[in-house]
């Protein structure tokens, strides 16, 4: 039962030069769903795209199976981070690397690509499966915005295996924290920077110093934290009125994830206070935390399948989000999977190519084992 390595590789290195940059995946999705089809799936395109200003929707590909077993979901998603564009992929050592100039997309064109192969095996070595589910996602970077737009009612899988994870394939990833996001908007003085400086309170200098104060990065062995954009000023003559920060905490233990993101609100709003200013602060909750225990048939399926295959496999936890967290609050139990991957949204991005085949050949030991 083995998958065709070539017919992988081929695949892989044409769809990571198909441009599929977030809320753009337009041409990704027009080559996936015929590829979907030619292997009976019934597939269709949510309305995703219309609702987060994309150009392409969610596809969701449903293949009815032969014999009675838990309904699977696969997940990749078609998007990727700049730069993105133009990838020109290079085969070096057993290696696909992008031409330096670029990300090379492993992430997640790895696990499309795989997701492909192991059902093409399927179907060609007429291997007996239970109902099948494809979800491959649009806009994951940087907001899970396609999983947080997807109408779940479609899906009735049992298990949900998200490819999408770096360490080497066996990596099951059963736990991820939720997440907040801090937006704040500090209100200073403005006056000319020239003649009468002493008249204005500089929003930035005021934001700066409620930084120093903020605790940040890693907190606790559950928690991190993090402002990662600020913005301000009009020109350098005049001391800046406005200015505005946007943030994000995160953590695996949702009252530490309430005392961070409370404790960095309550910081901005003290600082501005003792300078005589204001600050507007929102907290919002970006998506849910999940976690799995070996207890639950997605997790004893993946670690069956693993060992089928001669890994070890290697339960974690992960301190990033991804569209498994959304699924996971649709009620589908789901864990992500290691795709052997390196250096992802970099240009020194990476993939060995026998972990590319070892994700597919994982795909297709898991629709075996149900």
């Amino acid at each position: 039962m083995e998958i065709n390595k070539q017919r992988l590789l081929n695949e892989f290195l044409e769809l990571v030069q198909i441009d599929s940059a977030s809320k753009d995946e337009r041409l990704m999705a027009d080559a996936l769903k015929p590829r979907l089809e030619a292997l009976g799936f019934t597939v269709t395109e949510d309305d995703a795209g219309e609702k987060i200003g994309g150009t392409a929707g969610n596809l969701i590909a449903v293949l009815e199976g032969q014999k009675d077993a838990p309904a699977l979901l696969f997940c990749a998603h078609m998007d990727r981070v700049e730069p993105g564009r133009g990838i020109k992929p290079v085969v070096e050592d057993g290696v696909v690397k992008s031409d330096g100039t670029t990300i090379l997309a492993a992430d997640d064109v790895a696990g499309i690509a795989a997701v492909l192969e192991a059902v093409r095996t399927v179907q060609e070595q007429q291997i007996p499966h239970g109902r099948l589910e494809i979800l491959f996602t649009v806009a994951e970077e940087g907001g899970l915005f396609g999983a947080k737009s997807l109408d779940a009612s479609a899906l009735q899988a049992k298990a949900g295996f998200f490819l999408d994870t770096g360490g080497p394939v066996g990596t099951i990833v059963v736990q991820a924290p939720a997440q907040k996001n801090i937006s704040a908007t500090v209100h200073g003085r403005a006056a000319h920077a020239g003649v009468a400086p002493e008249k204005g309170i500089s929003a930035i200098l005021v934001a700066a110093e409620a930084l120093t104060k903020m605790k940040l990065g890693r907190i606790d062995e559950e928690t991190t934290a993090n402002i990662g954009l600020i913005q301000g000023g009009v020109a350098t003559n005049i001391i800046p009125d406005r200015v505005e920060l946007k943030g994000e905490a995160r953590s695996l233990d949702q009252e530490k994830l309430n005392r961070q993101a409370e404790h960095m609100a309550e910081v901005i709003q003290s600082t501005c206070a003792a300078h005589g200013v204001e600050a507007e602060v929102s907290i919002s909750d970006s998506y849910n935390s999940f976690r799995l225990t070996e207890a639950d048939y997605v997790v004893q399926l993946a670690v069956k399948a693993a060992k089928a295959m001669g890994l070890e496999p290697q339960i974690e936890s992960t301190g990033g989000g991804s569209d498994a967290n959304i699924i996971n609050g649709y009620g589908i139990p789901s864990v992500i999977l290691g795709m052997g991957y390196t250096n992802v949204h970099t240009t020194d991005e990476a993939i060995p190519i026998d972990q590319l085949e070892a994700a597919a050949q994982y795909v297709l030991q898991l629709i075996k084992e149900s």
